[in-house]
């Protein structure tokens, strides 16, 4: 009994040949749709790359303008900011903002670190189920609403408990700035510890390590650059943060003595004087270096985690 070979159709011969029946229509619109998407996707990219580039353009340029009239070492490390009387030295703001952030983080870290392991590594599931969705609620709350509940309910504690008339300054906005970046240091490290392998838990539970044990010299090395990204990304939100700040610190351009101590940071600072200014003035213009300044943190702190991402990845 002889039996016949049937030769093997177009749409036999897998999905990258092209058919030759009615299918082709359809194979040329996918085609079509492919390709255009590509090229949508190329073209938003760049263009958000040609509009970033001109914000830093635009706002470089016009910050350069300022050594124009004032000197560097004016700008950079003198203490008196007094724009009515040509006096821009923006020392003490600078180290208000860096004062600030330092606060921030020495509040912060340690319980978003340690509640970060309690979730992933101690809590029950109940209470993890529970605890993540309320840490991304708490990230996504409107900045000025921390400020609101900083300038009423805060601001008053503090006047008691210190028994100073005006309860505004660092440590307001510092505890302030503390609970909104908390959430995001929170969860990210969460993430971070999550993502440690199980076996390296499980060998150390075999060489007798108690549970502490294997928190603190497996776990969290291990998830040392998740950690250190979510500090950075903490960092970044309190240094640019505008709203909350400008609320419960006090606003004015004077270095800080003490944590009660009226102040101003680069962005509050930025934010109150800005729209009272003329365009073609050294003023505008040392406001705009100001801005460059937190432009080029940010940008340094963000290719820090990439290069702590790219590391992390080689050595895998």
């Amino acid at each position: 009994m002889s039996t016949s070979v049937q030769p093997l159709l177009p749409e036999d011969t897998g999905p990258l040949a092209k058919p030759s029946d009615g299918r082709f229509g359809r194979y040329v619109r996918a085609r079509f749709a492919n390709r255009l998407f590509k090229y949508y996707f190329l073209f938003s990219i760049l263009a958000l790359c040609f509009v970033l580039g001109l914000v830093i353009f635009f706002i470089g340029k016009t910050a350069l303008l300022t050594f124009a009239h004032i000197s560097f070492a004016d700008f950079f490390l003198s203490l008196n900011w007094t724009p009515e009387d040509e006096h821009f030295g923006a020392a003490g703001i600078i180290i208000n903002t860096l004062s600030l952030t330092g606060l921030t983080l020495v509040m912060a870290v340690p319980v978003a670190v340690g509640l970060a392991v309690l979730i992933a590594e101690i809590a029950p599931k109940w209470m993890r189920n529970m605890m993540r969705p309320v840490l991304d609620l708490l990230v996504g709350i409107p900045s000025i609403v921390y400020g609101y509940l900083g300038l009423t309910v805060l601001i008053p504690i503090l006047r008691r408990m210190s028994g100073e008339n005006l309860g505004d300054g660092l440590l307001a906005a510092a505890l302030v700035l503390a609970l909104m970046v908390l959430p995001t240091i929170c969860r990210i490290s969460d993430e971070a510890i999550s993502m440690v392998p199980k076996k390296y838990r499980e060998a150390a539970y075999a060489l007798g390590s108690t549970r502490l044990q294997v928190i603190m010299r497996v776990v969290i090395p291990a998830a040392g650059r998740g950690i250190v990204a979510a500090i950075i990304m903490g960092m970044t939100r309190a240094i640019g943060e505008t709203m909350a700040v400008v609320m419960v610190i006090g606003n004015t351009a004077q270095l800080a003595k003490t944590l009660f101590t009226p102040a101003s940071v680069l962005t509050s600072n930025i934010v109150m004087q800005i729209s009272n200014v003329e365009f073609d003035s050294t003023w505008n213009y040392a406001l705009h270096m100001m801005a460059f300044l937190l432009l080029v943190i940010s940008f340094l702190l963000i290719l820090f985690i990439r290069y702590l991402g790219r590391k992390g990845s080689d050595q895998a």
